[in-house]
């Protein structure tokens, strides 16, 4: 456990500080419908450094004292009808002000056509402008959701990482363990690879971790004395995927007599990543050891914590109440009672 805790501890976190309006426009534009009101790439090296979006509807009333004009601007119904409310005169004066602010980029929702104007001032100031069908709440969620996922921090972790019973559990140990070996015969099994020896893990929002593979490595996996395999190739579809939440961490450790391992599961270890609480379950390893077997189980576990059963916290409830109502009794040929009164004619 302190070897994985040091190893967290020392993993570099990585972070976008910034990305491109070309690139915000690539990844968005089949994704949301995005095209372009603007001539060209005008405007596509600009720079988005924050994650937020903003709507503008106070900054085109005039208050522009809390203009947060370095966020990507989204204008719906709201903003666009204010505008062609407006005399042409105040909409001139509106829309000078608001274009004096050095904004990344413009997006329109609901496929909202802006006055002449506004598209000359945005040439003239070289801010990209981009239009949506889409209606302004749906938009202005898919939009922070990518640039959340952009901005997150990110860590590698070096690890197999496998969807087993929709739980996305990632194994970790020293160099030579098999951790490859145990993620391969889970994908035997029905189970689904998503990232071997090397695991890319974002934080999504405040308490969720997600993980994926590397561009390069994709499905790829390294068994020793066997070589490269593809998984992909191999087992088919159904046997991987790309992206997955992690929800367990398995520490996969030489058994040593001398270490305690926990015997009830009341005791539950964590691990902080990127400022979110993983649980962790220590697994030692000896030869002949079904450790594949026990994955499923740990999964199957997980899943009944989830859903509000937790077998260590039952048992220990009924041996409370047992000792209580003094019902271990012993006797002369046993230690306990049988957990039946009457053998009833059972002889299976």
């Amino acid at each position: 456990m302190k070897h994985l805790q040091n190893a967290i501890k020392n993993i570099q976190e990585i972070k976008k500080e910034s990305i491109s309006v070309e690139y915000f426009f690539q990844a968005c534009q089949k994704r949301f419908k995005l095209s372009k009101l603007t001539e060209g790439n005008m405007g596509f090296d600009r720079i988005i450094k924050d994650r937020n979006i903003h709507r503008p509807g106070l900054a085109l009333a005039g208050f522009t004292e809390l203009f947060t004009f370095a966020r990507v601007q989204i204008l719906g119904n709201t903003e666009m009808r204010y505008l062609k409310n407006l005399s042409e005169k105040d909409r001139s004066k509106t829309l000078k002000k608001f274009f004096s602010f050095n904004m990344p980029c413009i997006c329109l929702t609901f496929n909202n056509k802006p006055p002449k104007e506004f598209l000359e001032l945005a040439k003239k100031k070289k801010i990209p402008v981009f239009i949506s069908p889409l209606p302004t709440t749906k938009f202005a969620y898919f939009i922070s959701d990518f640039l959340d996922d952009q901005f997150s921090p990110t860590v590698a972790l070096h690890g197999s990482f496998v969807d087993v019973y929709g739980v996305g559990m990632l194994f970790y140990g020293r160099s030579g363990i098999g951790k490859s070996e145990i993620a391969m015969d889970l994908v035997e099994r029905g189970h689904r690879l998503v990232a071997d020896d090397v695991v890319i893990v974002s934080r999504k929002g405040e308490g969720i971790l997600m993980g994926s593979g590397t561009d390069l490595v994709k499905h790829f996996m390294e068994i020793r004395g066997l070589g490269i395999i593809d998984v992909r190739s191999i087992f088919g579809i159904r046997a991987i995927r790309f992206q997955k939440r992690v929800e367990i961490i398995v520490n996969l450790e030489d058994w040593s007599s001398k270490k305690e391992y926990t015997r009830t599961g009341l005791d539950e270890d964590s691990i902080n990543i990127i400022g979110v609480e993983i649980p962790v379950i220590r697994l030692p390893i000896f030869p002949g050891k079904n450790v594949t077997v026990i994955s499923e189980v740990i999964a199957l576990n997980y899943l009944d914590k989830h859903y509000g059963y937790d077998a260590g916290k039952v048992l220990a409830s009924k041996l409370e109440q047992a000792i209580k109502d003094k019902h271990l009794k012993r006797t002369a040929g046993s230690e306990f009672e049988r957990s039946i009164e009457y053998l009833e004619h059972d002889f299976e």
